[in-house]
C-alpha cells in the first residue's frame, strides 16, 4: 500500500513503513495521513508480526512541517497518530538516524523500541519557539530517560547525540552502520515478546533528588530564560508525570501548549525563527549568481577582533593566514587565540586534539606578498579611514584578480575604502560582532559597486561558518550600530537629565534586555565609539549629543580597562555608580542648562526602545535594510534584544503603529530634537493601518 509520502512493504514477517518526504521528512499532513493508513494496514495484516518505521534520505523525521506553522491544524492530528502507535498490538521499532527532533522525536518515543545510528541527534526544541512539546513529549521522555534528563532537554531545547549521557535510555540499541537490517532483525527478535509494554505504561524514572529538582529548575530558568513562559510551563508539565496518569498528563500538556501557542511570546519567537531563515536571502537581485569557491582566508589584524574572526573560520576547517605589521604583534595575537582555545578545552567545549588541529590551520605573516592565492581577505585593522585605505590599496596589488576584499569596520564608509582599489565590485563589508568566534550575527554590507557574485559568495560563506547573516546597505553604523547610536544617545541624555548609570541599566534589564547599555559601553571601551564619531562629519550638530560619553573619554575614563567609565570598578571588577562621574554629568547639565529631574523606569524604557523603533523605520524607508525582519534578526542576535519580544520592529507591530507614532510624536513635540521627528514610513503605515511586516 502506498501514499504520496509513506509506503508499506513486507519483509518476511516485518512490515516496513517508509517515510519519503524530502528534504527532512517533516511531519506534514501527507506524512501523518500516510503513517496512519499504513500503520492500520500493517496491524490488520496477519502475516505481519512486527513493524519498523524508517525514513528515506538523510534523516529520520526532523520535526514539524514549518510550512504549516500558523495555519489551522489539519487531520489527522499528531497526538491522534501517536496514540495509535502507542496502542499498537504489534511491536513497533523506530530506525533513527540524522536529526530526530520535536514531533519526530515524539513519534520515536511513541514506538515500543528504538534502534539508532551513532551520532543521531535527538531533541525537543519547541521552547525555542515559545512552546512546549504538544504531542506527549513532556509525558513520554520522563518515562524513557528520567525526570532530570527530561527537564534539561525540554527546557533548554538543545540537541544531544543518542550516545551522550543525557540520552541514556532513548535507544535500545546503538549501531555503527546497516541501520535497516539491524532494525528488521531486532523487530524479528521482539515480535513475540510478551507482555508488550507501550511507553505510556512505563514507570517514571525518579531519583530521591527529583522532588526538589523542580524548584531548582524553576529558579535557574527564572534567570536563564528571564520573563519566558514556555520553560516554566514545561517544568509544570513534566512534574505532572509524578501525580497524574498518562492521559491526564497529556490533557494538561495540551492546555499548556495552547496557552503558550496563543501567547505574544510564542508569536514573537516564531517570527524570529522565520526572520532568521529569510535574512540570508538576497533581494533586488536581477538573477541568481553561483557563489565563488572560497577556501583560503586571510585576516588583516591579529587583535581581539581579528583573532576572533580567524577562530570563526578555522573552527569550520578553513585555513587562515593572519597578517600583522610586526612579528611581536603576530606573537601576541596568536597567544591570545591559543589562550581562548585553552579556556575552551578547560571548559570541556573542545578537546586538546581539536585545539591543536585548529591552531595548525593558522599561518602568520608580515608580508602581503604571501596573500597572492587567497580567496577572501577580511580587514580587521584599527578603525581609521587612512589606515584602511592604505591596507586596501596594498591588497589590491597583491591579491589575485578574483579575490574578494572585505572590511570589518563598524562605522566607516566602505564605499570610500573601496575607492582605494581597482576592484570596487569585489569589495563589501563583513561586520562581525565581538567576540567574533562566539557571536552568531554577521552584517554583510552591500556597497554601491558590490556585484551580485561577491554578495552571494559572502552570504554562502557566512552559512558555512555557522553565522546568521543579514545583507544591509551602506550608511554610518550600517543597521545595528546606527540604531545602537540612537539607543545610546538617549541613555547619554538621561544621564545629563539626572538619571544614574545603574538606574538606566537596571531599567533596560527589567524591560528584558540582556545587559544595560552603559555596562556594555564600559566593557567595549567608551573611546571606540568616541573615535568613530570623530571620523563622521555628518553627526547631529547638537551640544547634548553623546556629551556624557565625550566628557568621560576626555577625562581619561574609558571604561573597565581604566577601572573608570560610566561606573567605577574595584580590583575585582565589581562596578558601582561613581560620584566623580555623576558630578561631571551634573556640572555639564548645569552648564548646558539641562533641567534635573527624577527619571522613572518607564520613561527610560520608552526613550530607549522608541528611539530604536523610529530609527529602524528610517532605515527601512531608506532601503538600508531589505526587510523589517532583518532589523529584528540583527537586534536579537547582536544586541541582546529579548527573543520573546521578536525584535524592535516586530515589537512595534505588536504595540500597534498608531500608538507608537503617537508616543514618538509626543517625544518630538516635547524635546524639539530633529532626531525624534517621526519617520515618514512610520506615519504612512500608521495612517493606513499597516505594519512593518507589510513592507
Amino acid at each position: 500500500m502506498h501514499s504520496p509520502a509513506v509506503s508499506l512493504e513486507q519483509r518476511a514477517n516485518i512490515g516496513l513503513l517508509t517515510i519519503n518526504n524530502p528534504p527532512v521528512n517533516a511531519l506534514s499532513q501527507a506524512v501523518r495521513q500516510g503513517l496512519l493508513e499504513t500503520l492500520r494496514k500493517a496491524i490488520s495484516d496477519k502475516e505481519i508480526e512486527a513493524i519498523v518505521i524508517q525514513c528515506s534520505g538523510k534523516t529520520f523525521i526532523a520535526g514539524a512541517d514549518i510550512s504549516e506553522f500558523g495555519k489551522p491544524p489539519m487531520r489527522p492530528y499528531l497526538p491522534d497518530l501517536l496514540k495509535e502507535l502507542q496502542n499498537s498490538s504489534k511491536p513497533i521499532v523506530a530506525a533513527l538516524f540524522g536529526t530526530v527532533l520535536g514531533g519526530g522525536f515524539e513519534t520515536a518515543l511513541s514506538c515500543h523500541y528504538r534502534i539508532a545510528l551513532t551520532g543521531t541527534k535527538i531533541g525537543l526544541p519547541e521552547v525555542k519557539l515559545g512552546l512546549i512539546p504538544g504531542a506527549g513529549g513532556t509525558q513520554l521522555l520522563p518515562r524513557v530517560c528520567g525526570i532530570e534528563t527530561a527537564l534539561e532537554l525540554i527546557t533548554s531545547g538543545k540537541h544531544v547525540t543518542v550516545e551522550s549521557p543525557q540520552a541514556k535510555g532513548v535507544a535500545n540499541k546503538i549501531i555503527e552502520a546497516d541501520l535497516l537490517n539491524h532494525a528488521i532483525s531486532f523487530a524479528q527478535q521482539v515480535a513475540f515478546h510478551k507482555p508488550l509494554v507501550a511507553t505510556p505504561l512505563l514507570d517514571v524514572k525518579m531519583s530521591a533528588s527529583d522532588k526538589i529538582i523542580f524548584d531548582q529548575y524553576r529558579a535557574k530558568l527564572a534567570k536563564r530564560s528571564r520573563g519566558q513562559l514556555a520553560p516554566q510551563r514545561a517544568i509544570d508539565s513534566i512534574e505532572n508525570t509524578l501525580s497524574l496518569s498518562f492521559g491526564q498528563g497529556l490533557e494538561k500538556e495540551r492546555a499548556y501548549f495552547l496557552e503558550c501557542r496563543e501567547s505574544s511570546q510564542s508569536g514573537a519567537m516564531r517570527h524570529a525563527f522565520f526572520a532568521e531563515k529569510a535574512a540570508a536571502r538576497v533581494t533586488h537581485s536581477p538573477h541568481v549568481k553561483k557563489p565563488k569557491m572560497i577556501e583560503k582566508i586571510a585576516i588583516i589584524g591579529a587583535g581581539t577582533m581579528g583573532g576572533g574572526i580567524a577562530m570563526s573560520f578555522v573552527d569550520s576547517g578553513f585555513p587562515v593566514t593572519l597578517v600583522e605589521t610586526t612579528t611581536q604583534n603576530l606573537e601576541r595575537g596568536l597567544a591570545g587565540i591559543t589562550q581562548r582555545y585553552g579556556k575552551m578545552v578547560k571548559g570541556g567545549r573542545i578537546s586538546q586534539v581539536q585545539m591543536n588541529a585548529r591552531l595548525n590551520l593558522i599561518t602568520t605573516t608580515c608580508d602581503y606578498q604571501d596573500l597572492s592565492e587567497i580567496d577572501l581577505v577580511v580587514e580587521a585593522a584599527f578603525e581609521s579611514m587612512d589606515v584602511k585605505r592604505s591596507i586596501f590599496s596594498k591588497l589590491d596589488t597583491v591579491c589575485k584578480p578574483e579575490a574578494i576584499i572585505a572590511s570589518n569596520t563598524s562605522y566607516l564608509n566602505i564605499d570610500e575604502i573601496a575607492e582605494s582599489t581597482c576592484r570596487a565590485n569585489q569589495v563589501l563589508g563583513m561586520h562581525f560582532f565581538s567576540p567574533a568566534n562566539i557571536m552568531k550575527l554577521l552584517e554583510i554590507v552591500r556597497c554601491k559597486e558590490t556585484d551580485e557574485a561577491t554578495l552571494v559568495s559572502a552570504v554562502a560563506l557566512a552559512k558555512r561558518i555557522g553565522k546568521i547573516s543579514t545583507v544591509v546597505g551602506m550608511c554610518y553604523g550600517f543597521v545595528g550600530n546606527r540604531m545602537y547610536s540612537c539607543y545610546g544617545r538617549e541613555a547619554n541624555l538621561l544621564l545629563l537629565e539626572g538619571a544614574t548609570p545603574s538606574q538606566i541599566d537596571k531599567a533596560m534589564i527589567a524591560w528584558g534586555m540582556a545587559m544595560g547599555p552603559l555596562t556594555v559601553n564600559d566593557m567595549s571601551g567608551i573611546d571606540i565609539a568616541y573615535k568613530a564619531r570623530k571620523e563622521n562629519p555628518d553627526l547631529p550638530d547638537d551640544p547634548l549629543y553623546f556629551q556624557a560619553a565625550n566628557l568621560l573619554v576626555e577625562s581619561g575614563r574609558l571604561g573597565q580597562k581604566t577601572k573608570a567609565g560610566f561606573y567605577q570598578y574595584d580590583d575585582f571588577g565589581i562596578q558601582s555608580d561613581d560620584p566623580v562621574a555623576l558630578a561631571l554629568f551634573r556640572q555639564e547639565a548645569l552648564s548646558l542648562e539641562v533641567p534635573q529631574r527624577e527619571v522613572s523606569q518607564e520613561s527610560i524604557q520608552t526613550r530607549l526602545i522608541y528611539a530604536l523603533i523610529n530609527e529602524g523605520s528610517k532605515i527601512l524607508e531608506e532601503g538600508i535594510a531589505q526587510r523589517s525582519g532583518d532589523i529584528d534578526v540583527i537586534w536579537l542576535n547582536g544586541y541582546g534584544f529579548p527573543r520573546y519580544m521578536g525584535g524592535p520592529m516586530f515589537y512595534a507591530d505588536m504595540l500597534g503603529l498608531r500608538s507608537v507614532l503617537s508616543t514618538i510624536q509626543s517625544l518630538y513635540d516635547e524635546t524639539g530634537k530633529d532626531w525624534w521627528k517621526p519617520s515618514e514610513l512610520l506615519i504612512e503605515l500608521a495612517q493606513t493601518g499597516k505594519s512593518f511586516s507589510d513592507v
